[in-house]
């Protein structure tokens, strides 16, 4: 019953570390551009796009199509970013895990 108690415990300290982790990756910042930094997108560390700057020139009327790819890019980039950088801290948190968690 012993080995019960100490595994029940190990759950609940992993789930609050868990659960700081979240907190943690709410306020990291990953950004990413594309069209040489013609756009810019920022998200937090779960993906949750949170700003996206565009450069003026980019903006043409006669072109939106341009300007939605550049924007498609970015936000696809920055995402990207931010579920790497969620697998390398959840690795961490993990690692001496016998089994992997999915996420």
């Amino acid at each position: 019953m012993a080995d019960f108690m100490k595994i029940l415990q190990q759950a609940q300290e992993m789930q609050g570390r868990f659960q700081k982790l979240q907190e943690e990756l709410q306020q990291q910042t990953v950004k990413a551009s594309s069209g040489g930094g013609m756009v810019t997108v920022e998200a937090n560390g779960q993906g949750t796009v949170k700003s996206i700057k565009i450069d003026p020139s980019v903006v043409n009327a006669s072109d939106v199509e341009m300007l939605e790819d550049l924007l498609l890019v970015a936000v696809t980039e920055a995402q990207k970013k931010a579920q790497e950088s969620m697998q390398a801290e959840m690795g961490k948190l993990t690692g001496g895990l016998p089994f992997k968690l999915p996420f």
